[in-house]
Order: structure tokens, then sequence, then C-alpha cells
């Protein structure tokens, strides 16, 4: 009885060693990482225990050590870093939001960091300036402007595309065309039209292209037309470049966020414009059947949209930094408390069903079109 005791707090102890060197290890390997992994990573020390109550002995121990070390290396291959010393990075959209959040950030790493802006007199621009990093530059740069790329691509090697419109949140047979034209056209073609610009000196450097997408992109969204087409050309857009460019050594990502709060829900007078705009661009028997009563409440459908949406962008910019530093990025981010659910609800359920989650999750009002309430004119 006293053998098996004794062989019982050997092999207890040396279980606990490996895995307490694997956990301190983990810790170690990513302290001051962007990569929330590792703590994935170090609940896989709970194999330690499960495996000595399995099969308690040598071999068990054996395949412990050498999992955990595998995990390690893994681990290892997604939070190790460039030195970002003597690169440059061109970043668009950086008049607000996560362009603007991101530039602050990584001008202090070493890195020159060309921040676009929209307008240099914005005051997301100014007070980029008022930094006075020396490794910060703004410059001016509208997206849709091939004169301004044009300017610009004399001095970049990475390329980081933000820029964007959200246009307007209302059901795709009132949006008028013009929305959609703007969303393709910003959201899109000017993310196509920077990248083919830059893509020889992000070739020559094997460089990186992160490009910022949405959840809104991936699945469908009520309310999301425009603004889902047009992030979900450029989804496909970016997925197509990092299969033909990976025997270029140029790495692709793309960035899918959930909620978070940045100015491109813009302000209540944009959201009175468009308003006006659905109003005077529709027939009158769409005008009739949708009601103005509804029309006008999609207002408060926008607000509320902008107040559930988190205003920690911290989540994005972890992606960002990890996309353009680490040594082993990923293809798809998705930073966001529903940015990957929604996505695996899209996949795994019947579309019945998601149709009724995600109704459901995007209904902000109780408001429904003149035609379908009770006593009005239905189809």
């Amino acid at each position: 009885m006293e053998s098996v005791d004794i062989e019982f707090w050997y092999f207890s102890s040396l279980y606990t060693i490996v895995t307490a060197l694997y956990i301190g290890a983990i810790i170690t390997k990513a302290r001051g990482s962007c990569d929330r992994e590792y703590w994935t990573f170090a609940l896989l020390a709970l194999g330690g225990p499960l495996c000595f109550l399995a099969l308690p002995g040598y071999g068990s121990l054996l395949f412990l050590t050498c999992s955990l070390w595998l995990c390690y290396v893994v681990l290892g291959r997604r939070v190790d870093m460039l030195t970002m010393h003597g690169r440059a990075v061109l970043i668009t959209g950086c008049d607000t939001g996560f362009g603007h959040a991101l530039a602050r950030r990584i001008s202090d790493l070493g890195v020159t960091v060309f921040a676009g802006v929209l307008d240099e007199t914005s005051p997301g621009a100014v007070e980029l300036k008022r930094l006075e990093s020396e490794g910060l530059q703004v410059l001016q740069l509208d997206v849709t402007d091939a004169a301004q790329i044009e300017r610009a691509h004399h001095y970049i090697c990475t390329q980081v595309g933000e820029a964007g419109v959200l246009g307007y949140v209302a059901d795709g047979e009132i949006l008028p065309v013009r929305v959609y034209r703007n969303c393709l056209a910003v959201n899109f073609l000017a993310a196509v039209e920077v990248s083919q610009v830059f893509l020889p000196l992000l070739r020559h450097s094997r460089g990186r292209l992160v490009n910022v997408c949405s959840m809104a992109g991936d699945v469908p969204v009520p309310g999301f037309v425009a603004y889902g087409a047009s992030k979900a050309a450029l989804n496909t857009f970016s997925g197509v470049m990092r299969l033909e460019l990976a025997r270029w050594g140029v790495n692709v990502s793309i960035i899918q966020p959930a909620g978070f709060r940045t100015n491109i829900f813009g302000s209540s007078d944009d959201w009175s414009s468009y308003q006006e705009e659905i109003f005077t661009s529709l027939s009158q028997d769409v005008r009739k059947d949708y009601g103005e009563a509804y029309i006008s409440s999609l207002q408060t459908r926008f607000a509320k949209m902008a107040d559930m949406s988190s205003e920690d962008l911290r989540p994005v910019l972890d992606d960002m930094c990890h996309a353009l530093m680490s040594v082993a990025p990923r293809p798809v981010y998705s930073p966001g408390q529903s940015a990957w659910l929604i996505p695996c609800l899209h996949r795994l359920c019947p579309t019945r069903f998601y149709d009724i989650i995600i109704t459901s999750l995007f209904q902000f009002n109780s408001s429904l079109p003149a035609g379908l309430q009770a006593g009005g004119s239905k189809t």
C-alpha cells in the first residue's frame, strides 16, 4: 500500500512540474502580446490532470509532454512579432474610427505611419498632427481620387485599408440607388484601386495587405443591404488576393468586426438627410405601402443600434496589430462578441431558423410598414 502511495505522489509531482512549466512558458511567451488566444492554449494544461487520472505512468507523461510542447510551438508562431523598426504602414480613413485609433497606437512602435485622411483640416487630422510624432505623417488621401492615391504611392511598403461608409440602415427596397453606388465606390472599388497601386511595393517588400470588412459582409443582416453588399465584395476580393499573392510572400488578412461605435454611424443631421432623400426618391405606390411613419421610425432604429455598439475599440486594434506585426498572421479576424457567433449560426443552422434569430436580433423598433399593419393593403 505504501509503494502505491509513493508511486502516486511521484507521478503526481512529475505531471505537476510539466504542467507548471508549460503554463509558465505560455504566460512568458504571450506577455505583452496583442493576441488573446494564449488563454485558450493555457487551458490545454488541463490535459495534465486528465492524463494522470486516465493513465498514470511514463507513457502518458511522455504523451502529455509532447502534446504541450507542440501547443507551445504553435502558440509561438502566433504571438511572435516582427521587428517593426524601419517599416512603413499606410492607413486609410484616419480622420475617425479604427483608422484614427490605429495610427495613434502604432506610431510609437518605430514604424513610419502614413495616415491618410479625407480632409487634412478635419478634427481627427488636426489631432494626429498635434501628436508631433516623428514617425507619423498625415496625408491628404481621398481613396476615391486616383490622383491622390498616386501621390502617396512612392512612400509606402505596407497598407491597412480602413476607409468606409455605412450609408443608412433601411429596407433594401426603399434605399436610394445612390447609397448603393456610394457604398460600393468607397468600401470596395476604392480599396481595389488603392491595393492595385501599392501592390508592386507590397510584393517587392513581402509586405501585408489588411482590409477591414464586416460581419454584415459575411452573413445577411437586415437593414445593411448596401453596406453588406459592398463589404461582401471586399471580402471576396481579399480572399482571392490572399490566394494569388501567397506565392509572392504577401500575407492578406481581413478584419470582420461586430458592432463597434465609430463615426461611421454619422450624426442625426446625416440621418435626417438620408430620410429626406428616401422620401423624395420613392414612387407613390412604394411610399404608400411603407408609410411615412415607418420610414421616420428608421432613425430610432439607427440610434438604438449605435447606442448598443461597443465603445471599446481595443479588440479591433489588437487584431489589426496582430495582422500587421505577427510572424504568422491569421487570414480572418473576428473581433467583437457576436462577430464569430452570428456567422457560425448562419453556417450551422437551417436557413429559416437563422432568419428568425437574425431578424429578432436586429428588430430595434416595433413599427411595421403601413401595408403590413392591421387593415393595411397586403400583396
